[in-house]
């Protein structure tokens, strides 16, 4: 992190805390803001705890720290989600996963609510980030991006256009934590078929010239 000496930095003694965000913030896979108001000490453990199983971190931290992280990690938009007792679960595995747990949380514990989020470089808002919860586990979106690939090319946008919102997103995510295209759907895809060359249509045969009348005839 740059150091403190700038108008509106950290005082040294906070400078720890901003770096511990911003490693923390760097090396998820994405983070999810939620606000906890009223929620217990006994709700908040049981909530740790249940994140941890599915791979995330529930940190709380103020406020103006976790702003002076993200603007020095450059993410436009997570100000704005920083209003008000603001809690973090980072996603070191599947954001899904993460999402799930905070979905069926709240639902026994209304205090609970989901603010928005990050995935990759990406913004979320609330509805988009909530929504993450309703995509269908890994596997089965392996098996519909490889049947995608695998469609005809005239079916292929159709296709896309039908793809709900959470798909997408679920979609995006596990290309980014894939690298790429999973191997198993490339190899899905079908490779073009060479269209053999239309033939040159026969010449006419030249027309019979008619024997000249012999001599004498």
């Amino acid at each position: 992190m740059a150091g403190t000496g700038r108008s509106g930095d950290p005082r040294p003694d906070k400078v720890a805390v901003v770096d511990e965000v911003q490693g923390k913030w760097s090396s998820a896979s994405g983070a999810i803001l939620t606000e906890y108001r009223g929620l217990t000490v006994k709700d908040l453990a049981d909530l740790r705890r249940g994140l941890r199983t599915a791979g995330g971190e529930y940190k709380i931290y103020k406020n103006t720290l976790v702003r002076f992280a993200v603007r020095e990690l450059g993410l436009e938009g997570v100000e704005e989600l920083l209003v008000g007792p603001t809690a973090i679960a980072f996603v070191a595995g599947d954001a899904v996963a993460v999402a799930k747990v905070l979905r069926d949380f709240a639902r026994t514990n209304p205090h609970l609510v989901v603010k928005g989020g990050v995935l990759g470089q990406s913004v979320l808002s609330a509805a988009d980030a909530g929504a993450l919860a309703d995509i269908p586990p890994r596997e089965v979106l392996l098996a519909r991006l490889a049947g995608m690939l695998a469609a005809p090319m005239q079916q292929f946008a159709g296709l896309l256009q039908a793809v709900p919102r959470s798909f997408a997103y679920g979609l995006k995510a596990l290309i980014e934590q894939q690298g790429g295209v999973p191997e198993a759907a490339a190899e899905a895809a079908p490779e073009p078929v060479a269209q053999p060359a239309p033939e040159s249509p026969a010449e006419p045969e030249a027309a019979a010239t008619p024997s000249e009348p012999s001599e004498g005839a």
